[in-house]
């Protein structure tokens, strides 16, 4: 089996939907075999494409205060790795970005996840991180599998996406800051000691 850091440099050089992407391929991820906690969102979006940093805009900084986590835990990959179900930016579309690019759960996920064996937590962030990971276990709506978080642990915590797109839905569902976030944290900072 390669090394994870060898995988890491094939990914980044990854162009195999680069046709579909309207800013063209630039991969973005995180991640390190000692890693202890996954995080899978959605996709970069254009300005995470533009820094080439991970969550480095306004979803960042909502999904780094629902961990309860500094930025220095947040990007140490030997801590939390960061991996997108597309990795490449996908463009905009009329209500937001595009949906992620399928090809890149589909090519690289299983062999990245194989390298990480120390991670004991995975928060899955929007309905494809859920659909891809939780299949069948998934509920009809992402309300309802969020609202059954308890269903998918220890091993997951499906969540919504942390952008200020969602600011109605949080809004609407008081129930996910009272009861998920709390417990979320706990979860977060038991597993990074």
């Amino acid at each position: 089996m390669k090394k994870l850091t060898t995988l890491l440099r094939e990914v980044r050089r990854c162009d195999i939907c680069s046709e579909h992407l309207p800013a063209g391929p630039r991969p973005i991820l995180a991640a390190h075999e000692s890693a202890r906690i996954l995080i899978i969102g959605q996709a970069p979006g254009r300005r995470v494409h533009e820094t080439g940093v991970p969550w480095d805009d306004p979803s960042g900084n909502r999904l780094r205060d629902w961990l309860r986590v500094t930025p220095e835990q947040f990007y140490d990959p030997k801590r939390i790795a960061l991996i997108p179900m597309g990795f490449c930016y996908p463009g905009t579309g009329r209500s937001g970005d595009l949906p992620p690019r399928p090809e890149c759960a589909e090519t690289w996920h299983e062999e990245l996840l194989a390298r990480m064996p120390q991670v004991k937590l995975t928060i899955l962030l929007s309905q494809y991180a859920h659909a891809h990971y939780l299949g069948d276990r998934r509920k009809a709506t992402l309300t309802e599998t969020v609202k059954a978080w308890k269903e998918y642990r220890p091993r997951f915590i499906p969540l919504p996406h942390p952008s200020p797109r969602n600011n109605i839905w949080l809004k609407k569902n008081p129930w996910f800051a009272e009861q998920v976030l709390p417990y979320l944290r706990q979860r977060v900072k038991r597993v990074l000691r």
